[in-house]
């Protein structure tokens, strides 16, 4: 397999940017923390925004480094978590995630709207469709710049009403209810959340959905993709709320045959197994594939392979450090991050990965942006 070239990372989209070399450049910290928000590029710039930074949507110019952060148009629906991003020419669409319809709603929902961004007037447009099956979670990128291609993804009715329910419980008057309530929904099996299994295709300029078969593995949401060209390396994610895999899959975009299994993540040192991770870093550097950090429960694979199905019951969500290096189809640990984060942006500038924001373990944003640098032997961090 030729050495990947990351096109989106996490919940964001990403593309590759080819320009001078920044191993020296300082790179502008964001005016507010992000975590759980969309990021996307085109060309030399990169935007960033939504999750915890509310509507706020933001532009670094690569070419411009010296004016920061500029403010964009605030986003023109519904404030949202976990929505996922990607590009067509010189616009960006934004689908699912989830949050308020409006300041009076009881609770989020997963949102099937669909956005549009133009970067050339700096506008903001709600596109005239709704996406098939919930987004919330899912992992997009296009393989073509026709077509935008989707995996995963939360079940829009099965968690609405979750929410709504715990929610509107209230939990000091019937703490039993509404600790029910939590049982019931975090005790089900992985298949039982109906998550998205199928592979949806999206595009813009038919405004039409396809369906291009069912995964034959569990669905991820919060995985980490990587894309070669029209083909994507899907890392990670989980396969259940406070659950996650270890696993790594290729998905070879018009292939009759399209899914590869891959080597899983390695063991951490640190640990006994590898729990898998949610929300991490990932993107390319010499010719390498890097992912970093990410968020999950240790000891939770442990409790599920003995039978509970609430495995991360009672443990405490853990924020990694660990980074791994994907070289020649194989996988090693690598130096750990200077701080755990997770469900920040990754950005590949040329062979650098750049790490945007991030949820830090005290559940603050982080405003901070580094880079990762493969050097032939080790992974370099650097501000």
């Amino acid at each position: 397999m030729k050495p990947l070239t990351p096109v989106l990372l996490t919940l964001p989209l990403l593309a590759a940017f080819s320009a001078a070399s920044y191993a020296n450049q300082t790179w502008p910290d964001l005016p507010n923390g992000v975590k759980n928000g969309v990021g996307a590029q085109i060309d030399s710039k990169i935007y960033v925004g939504l999750g915890s930074m509310g509507k706020q949507f933001y532009m670094l110019d690569l070419q411009q480094l010296d004016k920061g952060w500029q403010p964009q148009a605030d986003f023109s629906g519904p404030a949202r978590d976990g929505a996922t991003a990607s590009v067509i020419n010189d616009d960006i669409y934004i689908f699912g995630g989830s949050g308020k319809a409006d300041s009076k709603a009881a609770s989020p929902i997963i949102f099937e709207t669909v956005y549009r961004f133009d970067t050339d007037a700096n506008t903001w447009s709600q596109v005239n469709t709704k996406a098939p099956v919930g987004l919330l979670g899912a992992a997009s990128y296009s393989p073509d710049n026709q077509q935008i291609v989707f995996f995963g993804g939360y079940n829009k009715g099965l968690f609405d009403q979750y929410l709504h329910d715990v929610i509107t419980t209230d939990k000091k008057a019937t703490p039993e209810q509404w600790q029910k309530i939590v049982d019931d929904f975090m005790g089900m099996k992985p298949v039982d959340y109906q998550w998205n299994r199928q592979v949806l295709s999206y595009n813009p300029s038919s405004n039409q959905w396809q369906d291009l078969g069912s995964s034959p593995y569990l669905p991820n949401c919060g995985a980490a993709l990587v894309v070669e060209d029209q083909n994507a390396l899907i890392i990670s994610g989980e396969i259940k709320p406070g659950l996650r895999t270890a696993e790594v899959k290729s998905y070879q975009f018009g292939e009759s045959q399209p899914w590869i299994s891959e080597h899983p993540l390695p063991t951490p040192e640190s640990q006994l197994q590898q729990e898998g991770v949610a929300g991490a870093f990932a993107g390319t550097s010499n010719g390498v594939v890097l992912v970093a950090g990410g968020a999950n429960f240790h000891g939770a694979k442990l409790a599920f392979d003995k039978g509970n199905m609430f495995a991360h019951n009672g443990l405490a969500k853990a924020f990694n450090a660990e980074t791994y290096v994907f070289n020649q189809g194989a996988w090693k640990q690598d130096k750990n991050l200077i701080e755990p984060l997770a469900y920040g942006l990754s950005f590949t500038v040329n062979d650098d990965v750049l790490l945007v924001g991030g949820e830090k373990p005290d559940s603050s944003a982080s405003t901070k942006v580094t880079k990762l640098t493969w050097n032939g032997q080790h992974v370099e961090q650097q501000d």
